[in-house]
């Protein structure tokens, strides 16, 4: 009864959070100053374009996009299309649907974020274990480290990162997804080269979370050592091996909730990450949108991410609850 109540608790809250997330996906943009259509008819009277050719295809876009409808049948159309998958045409690439831009982007974010969430946990986890399991020197060298990464901005290490390895040793390149002349296919070849484009903004991301990781790990493992089941465990006799196994799984309870919490700051750093490396992923696709106000594409871009941030600490919440018995106890317990 306990776990059922914590994942139908968790449910109710995450599906409102999700409800408030749509709306604001939708309000947002809107209140950013501008009227898309008219940088785009604008553009076109760059070319030449006579003013009363220039009304009409204002008008016209105006009632191809929906922007001419009040605000509230706006919004209707905006849930409609939302849950038929369908975000409309892309305001500056039009008439390209924005479904395929996110398509070209996702797959460069997911390749960068994903392993670096992963490893990350991994290994900042492990540091911070041993660190505070060994302690003397090692600790020392490994929370100095750690703390130094944690407390650096992604940008900052970004740009450092790109100005040593690209700009002054040259082992990289210095910006995009691959080189000229190719273009994105299942072949050896490019995947041998998008890796050489992928290494430096996914170091930038992962030692930024290996060090925040490792400091959370360290701080938790050193409470357990000092807390009193470990002393009275002690005193019977209990052995070191056994007594770790305790230690650290009680340490990593805290830490899964923390990898909640790292997949969104993750995708904030990814984003700025991508901008710093010209990376082709959702971060560069959604800056280029707000320039321009693309309403479609700004809509559809932070709605992937809003979702996909939802999900995970969603899926962390629910892990949580079924490791932990103390949540299902105190719910058990509720009236």
């Amino acid at each position: 009864m306990g776990l059922r109540r914590y994942l139908a608790n968790k449910t109710i809250w995450y599906l409102g959070a999700l409800v408030v997330a749509v709306v604001l996906n939708f309000l947002l943009p809107r209140l950013i100053p501008g009227n898309p259509v008219d940088v785009l008819v604008s553009k076109m009277g760059q070319g030449g374009l006579s003013s009363e050719a220039q009304q009409r295809t204002y008008e016209a876009f105006m009632r191809e996009f929906g922007l001419d409808k009040p605000i509230w049948d706006q919004f209707v159309l905006y849930i409609t299309g939302v849950f038929h998958g369908n975000f409309g045409a892309s305001f500056s690439f039009y008439p390209t649907p924005v479904s395929s831009l996110s398509a070209q982007s996702v797959p460069y974010t997911l390749a960068l974020q994903l392993p670096a969430i992963v490893l990350g946990w991994i290994i900042g986890n492990l540091l911070g274990a041993i660190a505070a399991y060994k302690g003397g020197g090692w600790d020392k060298s490994v929370f100095t480290t750690a703390l130094l990464f944690n407390s650096t901005p992604y940008y900052c290490l970004s740009i450092i990162l790109l100005y040593v390895f690209a700009v002054v040793l040259g082992i990289f390149p210095v910006g995009g997804a691959y080189s000229l002349g190719l273009s994105p296919e299942w072949s050896w070849e490019f995947f041998s080269d998008a890796v050489s484009y992928w290494w430096l903004p996914f170091l930038s991301l992962v030692l930024i979370n290996i060090g925040g990781q490792a400091v959370g790990m360290r701080s938790m493992a050193i409470y357990e050592l000092g807390s009193d089941y470990v002393n009275y465990s002690r005193s019977l006799g209990i052995g070191d091996r056994k007594m770790t196994g305790y230690i650290f799984r009680n340490a990593m309870l805290p830490q899964i909730t923390g990898l909640a919490l790292s997949i969104g700051t993750m995708v904030g750093g990814a984003l700025i990450t991508e901008l710093v490396f010209s990376y082709p992923g959702m971060g560069t696709l959604l800056f280029g949108a707000i320039s321009s106000n693309d309403y479609p594409v700004i809509q559809a871009v932070t709605l992937i991410i809003t979702v996909a941030v939802l999900v995970a600490n969603y899926m962390v919440e629910i892990l949580y609850g079924f490791i932990d018995p103390r949540i299902r106890a105190s719910k058990s317990g509720e009236k």
